[in-house]
């Protein structure tokens, strides 16, 4: 299948079978077939069929996945055996939880730079990575060329510098903010990450499990 025609559904699938693959290998679980994997993960066997046929499928008739094999496989698709750099804006609370709770290397990206408008942050340095002002990410970006950029920011701030990164060729963001860069910028791949849209799902999952329980 053409990876473009893969729908995002099954690609947003990919890391929770990472994860879950990873929750095996520390059971000390070699292999698994796609019925068990299923129970685990509360999905169907044909439904972890399906998505893996997507990528050409890894299982073998009566044997199931080797565990090892599989993850690695589905390391692949994600892209963590080839890094693209990351640089990180704004070292405000969610910045600096992200900068000292993710692993960026594990999950396919190399952090290269650090951004804060705030004298007082330059110069920090948070888990090895020093913060830079803002004021030199032109010059860095247009030296090191990173493919994504991490948004830690208000809205209000975050447009100016998605602006200002994309002219300098950055692809990709990560954007904790509720700035909706598609509309500006159609074209760019963006995962967002809304706190205050989980919590209004949320409510309306809990509402309505009461009101039909």
């Amino acid at each position: 299948m053409i990876k473009g025609a893969i729908s995002t559904l099954v690609i947003h699938r990919m890391p929770r079978y990472y994860r879950f693959l990873g929750n095996l290998q520390e059971e000390g679980i070699t292999r698994i077939s796609s019925r068990e994997l299923a129970e685990r993960m509360n999905l169907t066997a044909s439904q972890i069929r399906q998505d893996f046929n997507c990528f050409g499928g890894f299982g073998q008739q009566g044997y199931g996945y080797n565990v090892d094999i599989l993850k690695s496989e589905i390391a692949h698709i994600l892209g963590f055996d080839r890094l693209q750099s990351a640089i990180l804006i704004g070292v405000g609370n969610i910045g600096r939880a992200v900068l000292k709770n993710i692993n960026f290397e594990s999950m396919g990206f190399s952090l290269i730079g650090v951004f804060d408008e705030k004298e007082s942050l330059v110069g920090q340095v948070i888990k090895n990575s020093p913060v830079r002002h803002i004021s030199t990410l032109d010059e860095f970006c247009r030296e090191n060329k990173p493919d994504a950029a991490i948004l830690c920011l208000p809205k209000a701030a975050a447009k100016p510098v998605v602006e200002q990164l994309i002219k300098l060729g950055v692809e990709g963001f990560v954007n904790f903010s509720s700035y909706d860069i598609n509309l500006d910028y159609p074209d760019a791949t963006v995962e967002n990450v809304h706190f205050k849209d989980c919590l209004m799902t949320l409510s309306y999952r809990l509402h309505d499990k009461k009101d039909n329980g």
